[in-house]
């Protein structure tokens, strides 16, 4: 009963938004009652942060599925690449978009409705954070803390892309686009911008 709750928030979610999903409309699309519906899930935000939950463990999924394994051989940075492409295609799949929007509009995941609260932990992002420290380790990427590293990757990759994305615009809407995007933006996080005789 419970995924099939989950089911039916996540297209109502994903298509009203927030604010216009009711726990009436949720119930009714899964032809369960409010009380079953309320004894699962105590309220629409707790609704949705199952939502939020069911899209991190299918997006841990894909990365453990699709990625080779840390320390498997082969070349480091090869998979740094691996990870970091899959991460923006990842970011810009239409629903995850969608649950962006929300996030950012309602201001109701992530702990911002209770800023005193500790941040999460971040699967996710430890994924990448690990390749980081890999690729460091093979000395492909400068040393230090990798978390920093793998934050301006993301940065560089998938936060443009998916922020024009997220305002209706679609810079890389086809695989093509979203592949020329990719390798550009690896090769300013790799080189940087400054031409190799430019003073410093």
């Amino acid at each position: 009963m419970a995924s099939r709750i989950i089911d039916a928030a996540a297209r109502l979610f994903a298509t009203q938004g927030f604010a216009a999903t009711s726990m009436e409309q949720v119930a009714a699309a899964c032809n369960a009652g409010k009380d079953t519906l309320y004894r699962r899930f105590p309220s629409k935000a707790a609704l949705f942060n199952a939502v939020l939950e069911r899209l991190r463990l299918r997006i841990l999924e894909r990365l453990k599925t699709e990625i080779a394994p840390a320390g498997g051989g082969g070349c480091a940075l090869a998979r740094l690449r691996q990870v970091a492409r899959l991460f923006l295609t990842l970011n810009l799949d239409a629903e995850l978009l969608a649950y962006r929007r929300i996030a950012f509009t309602e201001g109701l995941v992530f702990g911002a409705a209770r800023p005193e609260a500790p941040p999460a932990a971040d699967p996710i992002l430890d994924e990448l954070v690990l390749a980081v420290a890999e690729a460091q380790r093979a000395g492909a990427l400068r040393p230090g803390p990798p978390e920093p590293l793998a934050r301006h990757l993301l940065h560089s990759i998938v936060y443009g892309p998916t922020n024009e994305a997220m305002l209706g615009r679609a810079p890389a809407a086809d695989p093509a686009a979203q592949e020329r995007e990719f390798a550009q933006s690896w090769e300013f996080f790799l080189h940087g911008a400054a031409r190799g005789d430019a003073p410093l």
